[in-house]
Order: C-alpha cells, then structure tokens, then sequence
C-alpha cells in the first residue's frame, strides 16, 4: 500500500513540475487602462525548449483572456483576434505593444498601478495537452 502511495504521489507531481518547465516568461506586465475601460493588454515574453503552442490563457481578473496581433497595413493599425500561437525552441516571442498581445476583456474590476494579476497560459503539444503556467503581471502605465 504504500509504494502505490509513494507511486500515486510521484504521479500527481510530474505533471505539476513539468508544466513549470514548458515555457519560460519574462517581463510580464499590463498596460494600466484608462479610468473606465473594461480591457487591458497584457505583454510577456515567452521561451520554451521544446515546440509548443500557446493555445490560451485565462485570469481571474477578466472575463476573457484573447491573443491578439496588430500590424500596421495602408496607414491603419489592425488587431486580429489568434486562435494560437506556434512557439519553437529555443526562440524568444515577445508579447510587446504595437505586436502580438494578450487581451484582458471585461475586467472584473478596475486595475490599479502597482498591483499583480494572474494569467494562466495553456500550451499545446502538437495535438495534446501540455499543461500549464502560471504567471504574475505587474500592473503599469505605458512608458
């Protein structure tokens, strides 16, 4: 009975430890929104060692978390909604204005400067789940 607990316990924590070790994130903030707006953009920078996709994200500070793109095309700035976001090894993407980024949409209350909020990013391998990461963004006005 016990080496099928020790086995049961080793079980539950490798897919814990690993998901740390899907994607590495850096520079995480939120753009501080306007008095009023109920989105805010999110922006990170995202590593993994290994072919990933992030396939969404949530947080408890929204309703919806969306990836989105913007490109400049005849003079006019366009987001495009991305159902997912093909990651490869070894390569940085920066979630940065005026590029890919993530939408805050419906804010479950108003963002103040200073404090922290959750997102949780899913990845992808190829068609299967690969779990998950957790990440603090600190909330801040635009330089």
């Amino acid at each position: 009975m016990r080496q099928f607990l020790l086995l049961a316990f080793t079980l539950i924590l490798i897919p814990s430890s690993h998901a740390a070790e899907l994607a590495t994130v850096k520079d995480a903030w939120v753009r501080l929104p306007p008095p009023g707006a109920n989105i805010a953009a999110a922006y990170l920078t995202l590593e993994t060692k290994q072919p990933l996709t992030l396939s969404g994200a949530q947080s408890p500070a929204a309703e919806t978390v969306e990836l989105h793109s913007m490109t400049m095309k005849n003079g006019i700035m366009e987001m495009r909604y991305l159902p997912a976001l093909a990651l490869e090894a070894g390569k940085p993407v920066k979630l940065e204005p005026g590029g890919l980024h993530l939408m805050l949409i419906n804010l479950k209350q108003p963002l103040k400067a200073g404090e922290q909020v959750q997102l949780v990013l899913d990845f992808k391998r190829g068609t299967r789940a690969a779990g998950t990461v957790h990440v603090h963004a600190i909330v801040k006005a635009a330089n």
